[in-house]
């Protein structure tokens, strides 16, 4: 099983887009979590740093600049997404990735107290 280390870039960048009120509090994760097809658009015109911090995780052992790289997306490459949070939370819950999980608690609680 894979190993993750929090990408701090990711929750820097997570908790910026909350203060600043760029987010959805109410969406169907699977139907808008971006596919394949999506982030190959944004990587045309963004850096491999900027796709990179939208991903909690760090896969170990894994190389810079390949999707393999990152996991646990936050957001749909726009806005941060309360239900990709809880996600996120829950998926590093069901594979004991604890540091990943307590870092995407600590968003979800902040983007629940900014947004009242």
């Amino acid at each position: 099983m894979a190993t993750y280390a929090v990408n701090d870039a990711c929750v820097a960048r997570a908790r910026a887009l909350i203060e600043g009120r760029q987010y959805v509090l109410d969406s169907d994760w699977g139907a808008v979590q971006p596919n394949a097809e999506q982030q190959n658009a944004y990587l045309e015109s963004h850096s491999w740093d900027e796709y990179a911090a939208w991903h909690l995780g760090l896969t170990e052992g894994a190389t810079d600049g390949t999707k393999g790289r990152y996991a646990f997306v936050v957001g749909d490459l726009r806005r941060v997404h309360r239900s990709a949070l809880i996600a996120c939370v829950y998926r590093a819950s069901e594979w004991r990735h604890k540091s990943v999980e307590l870092a995407a608690h600590d968003l979800l609680q902040h983007l629940d107290a900014t947004s009242g």
